[in-house]
């Protein structure tokens, strides 16, 4: 499914109703990527796509997955009360999170969602808080580096998140011992991975172990959760995952294991973020400056409360002048924002055509991780989010935040 890019009209357009900097949305292409992935995983038994909540935590982008037959994946109250905004709850909830308050436990189970522990402690604080379901779900994390071929793809040994191989059977015997029936196994082991080969890896080893644990354990194996980890291609020149192939190569190891999946009862589960909403969202905004001493700087309206992700990880987005794709890119740039932070930066060293004030300018792939990770340093606000809908209009789905909203909570 190739990467649906807009054309300069609706960026345009979007920018005469609304001022930058703004997150925009395409609603049809976030659905196009449900149903894509619903359609890979069509064989599987009771499949069911939990979205990430933390990639893009906005009610009505969370709508539009309810209505293609996903879920949600949350990982704190807030998140929990975005789902029962929505009337969501029971399976259609999964609940992911560590070192979590209690209550939010207790949150959860109110909901009947579904419970994945992140640690063998939180067996107890569960018991204590809600009570332990018919069905729960664990969290594993094989410790040293997840190699693919050769190469090193995610160092779990370093990861903060799941049980040990160890601590499995005993805690899904105390589980069972304290009134679970069922159990389901999740794994995270690598983030934001190039090609179609991660998850059929993952859920070979996922499958593996769950049979295994089913057999030391005497208690049945009810779902496997891949978890996230399907990357998308940040970079014009990269291919995208072809969820098709993904879904069939799981689908080849989910035989090897289990046999036909018409007969086998093993369901499987997904928490996609970054691959359902990042390809599908832009940062819009404004040349407002440019400084030219030993390097030449263009400083743009928004800045890394709007998108964290180069500052915090140097991380690479596209970024195209409207007006101007087709123009020689001729001069150097790094991209600024106005944080009096020296990492505000959305580019460094960018060979971009020449860019007058008031340029509009769009940031690529801010679809996830982008809007939510914004932050008020410096008393920068956070930005709008705006719906290019299925109808070709524009709706305001978050509005811009004001120094009223920065002020609120102080006593």
């Amino acid at each position: 499914m190739p990467n649906f890019s807009l054309m300069d009209s609706v960026f345009e357009a979007a920018a005469r109703q609304f001022p930058t900097p703004f997150h925009l949305y395409h609603e049809a292409g976030i659905r196009a990527r449900a149903r894509a992935l619903n359609a890979a995983f069509s064989w599987a038994p009771d499949f069911k796509e939990y979205f990430a909540v933390k990639a893009l935590p906005n009610p009505r982008i969370l709508k539009i997955f309810q209505e293609e037959g996903c879920g949600l994946d949350c990982s704190s109250e807030c998140e929990l009360l975005l789902a029962e905004m929505l009337g969501m709850q029971g399976d259609d909830v999964m609940f992911s999170a560590n070192a979590m308050p209690p209550e939010e436990f207790a949150h959860a189970r109110a909901m009947n969602a579904i419970i994945n522990l992140d640690d063998i402690s939180d067996i107890d604080m569960l018991a204590e808080n809600g009570g332990i379901p018919e069905v729960v779900c664990v969290r594993y994390n094989p410790g040293g580096e997840f190699l693919m071929g050769s190469s090193i793809m995610g160092s779990p040994g370093d990861s903060k998140y799941g049980w040990t191989r160890e601590q499995l059977p005993l805690g899904l015997n105390k589980l069972k011992e304290m009134g679970a029936k069922k159990f389901g196994l999740h794994a995270f082991l690598a983030s934001n991975t190039a090609g179609n080969s991660y998850y059929p890896t993952l859920a070979g080893i996922l499958f593996d172990l769950g049979a295994a644990l089913e057999k030391e354990c005497g208690m049945p194996l009810d779902f496997i959760n891949l978890s996230g980890g399907v990357g998308i291609p940040y970079h014009s020149d990269q291919e995208e995952a072809d969820i098709a192939r993904i879904g069939e190569g799981v689908r080849q190891e989910y035989i090897r294991v289990f046999g036909d999946p018409a007969q086998a009862r093993v369901k499987i589960k997904t928490e996609l973020g970054r691959f359902m909403t990042g390809p599908e969202g832009w940062l819009v905004t404004r040349a407002v400056h440019e400084k030219d001493i030993h390097k030449r700087y263009l400083g743009v309206d928004a800045c890394a409360s709007n998108l964290m992700r180069p500052a915090m990880y140097g991380a690479y987005h596209h970024i195209h002048v409207c007006g101007k794709r087709d123009a020689a890119a001729d001069t150097l740039y790094d991209v600024t924002g106005c944080l009096c932070e020296n990492n505000d930066k959305f580019a460094v060293d960018r060979w971009l055509p020449r860019v007058e004030k008031g340029d509009l300018m769009v940031i690529h792939d801010t679809g996830a991780h982008g809007s939510a990770m914004g932050y008020q340093y410096n008393g920068r606000l956070r930005s709008a989010e705006i719906l290019y809908t299925q109808e070709g209009d524009f709706r305001l789905i978050r509005r811009a935040e004001t120094p009223e909203d920065y002020f609120a909570t102080l006593v």
